[in-house]
């Protein structure tokens, strides 16, 4: 780029002068050709979409505030066309993401890495998901869309290299929170007002999004999928359990922010409002696990720097279970826990199910392309059997490790943050994340299952931030 710049410095007016007419009346009649062939809609997304893209391209951090954008506002939408497969918008963000990266060690901005002793274990993860990928081809052939969902997962584990190799300054993480923190309010909004709509109007709305591989029609959800019982918050997720899942993981990296010493967002008021906004549309989901997740998350905040304000959440959380408008949702988890519910007992099934696959393949699991005996089946709503069910008994130990080595570095630099006003409560409010998502994980699926790439990214994501923000403790401290 700098040598394209010397260069047409170097030209004369009259040759300058040509070359930008020339670039004019190219891009002018490209556009006139689309305006001929697309539909006004599509040629005007494309070319703010064009317009974003370049600009991301020269911002590496830009790049990863739009991933996290596309992940929460847009997390299945994928571009309006085909080339052989139809990408993923979040992958394209991924990709454009990882193409900046890869170019500043192309024109030498970047000669060396940094990475802390967690990256081994994390590492010998994704070298054990590639063994175990490779194994099962052997008896289910490999998909075009098994191969995509599959390296979007190996991107989704590399940003846990690249993000902490590049986060070098406590005001780009502190800047994610509030990338995070704007996403889940504007999401969660939506949810809650598709909630309030008519379905009908709610489901026509969402129809609109079908140019972008959303489905069209049928995209209201309900309680056991029976229009009798009370309607789930869906936003542009279309799954109510997914976005729970990211409403519960937002929501406690947020809470810390409403009693930090030097908040990411000035006004108090205005973070405890999204935060009651976030747990709001939360709540609307009806998922059981993510409530319980978030509820774990904001125990985890609580011990570790806030446990004046223990009592105060036994009494709001005992007097919300005493309203009568939640009497219906304490109904739903006094049925997951006695089983007496369509979906727990399709759970307990699965779980079922699951044992005996894994009693078959404990060692490297049935890999992701299929099965290869016809009475067993990987998916299970528990991520860490259809890790086993996929990856065998030692991939899943392999992972533990993994997480127990980001918890334990988080541990040790926890000494050093909670006395820095600039990190304590982005530190400590990632580490409760990821204590949320697998929490969340054991209930759900959908932090390792191929087909939800947002939240796996998600995942690996916030293992990336934790890891940051221990690192960058560890700089600060000297």
């Amino acid at each position: 780029m700098q040598q394209i710049q010397i260069w047409l410095n170097q030209l004369d007016r009259k040759t300058y002068a040509l070359i930008i007419g020339a670039a004019i009346g190219i891009i002018g009649g490209g556009l006139g050709i689309a305006s001929l062939l697309l539909e006004p809609e599509l040629l005007a997304g494309g070319v703010i979409g064009g317009v974003i893209a370049l600009y991301l391209l020269t911002d590496i951090h830009a790049a990863l505030y739009a991933i996290i954008a596309v992940m929460m506002l847009l997390p299945f939408g994928t571009v309006p066309f085909d080339i052989g497969f139809t990408p993923t918008l979040i992958d394209s963000a991924a990709g454009g993401f990882l193409i900046v990266y890869i170019s500043l060690w192309m024109t030498g901005k970047r000669r060396t890495i940094t990475l802390t002793p967690v990256h081994i274990l994390i590492f010998a993860y994704v070298c054990w998901l590639l063994l175990a990928f490779a194994l099962g081809l052997r008896h289910s052939p490999m998909t075009l869309n098994i191969a995509r969902q599959f390296a979007g997962t190996l991107l989704a584990l590399g940003l846990v290299f690249i993000v902490v190799d590049l986060l070098h300054d406590p005001q780009v993480l502190r800047r994610l929170v509030l990338v995070i923190l704007i996403g889940a309010a504007v999401q969660s909004a939506l949810a809650i007002f598709l909630y309030i709509l008519p379905d009908h109007i709610a489901d026509l709305a969402l129809s609109r999004l079908g140019r972008f591989g959303y489905p069209v029609g049928g995209t209201i959800q309900y309680i056991e999928s029976n229009p009798a019982l009370p309607e789930r918050a869906i936003g542009t997720w279309i799954g109510p359990n997914s976005l729970a899942g990211m409403l519960a993981i937002s929501a406690v990296i947020i809470a810390p922010q409403v009693f930090a010493q030097k908040p990411v967002l000035k006004y108090r008021t205005l973070t405890l409002f999204v935060l009651a906004v976030v747990t709001i549309a939360l709540v609307l989901t009806f998922s059981r696990a993510s409530a319980l997740a978030f509820a774990a998350g904001l125990l985890v905040i609580a011990f570790a720097k806030y446990r004046r304000f223990i009592p105060l959440l036994i009494f709001v959380g005992g007097l919300s279970l005493l309203l009568p408008q939640t009497q219906a949702y304490l109904q739903r988890f006094v049925e997951a826990f006695t089983a007496s519910d369509l979906s727990t007992q399709m759970r307990i099934g699965e779980y079922t199910d699951s044992l005996r696959l894994i009693s078959r393949y404990p060692i490297f699991g049935v890999g992701f392309t299929g099965t290869p005996d016809i009475d067993i089946y990987t998916d299970v709503a528990n991520m860490y059997l259809i890790m086993a069910n996929q990856i065998g008994l030692v991939g899943v130990a392999i992972f533990l490790m993994a997480m127990s080595g980001v918890f334990l570095y988080g541990l040790h630099t926890w000494r050093i943050a909670k006395h820095d006003p600039e990190l304590d409560s982005i530190h400590l409010g990632y580490h409760a994340a990821l204590v949320t998502a697998l929490v969340n994980g054991a209930a759900d699926l959908y932090f390792f299952r191929l087909d939800f790439q947002p939240l796996i990214t998600l995942f690996w994501l916030t293992v990336a931030l934790a890891l940051a923000s221990s690192r960058l403790a560890l700089v600060k401290q000297g």
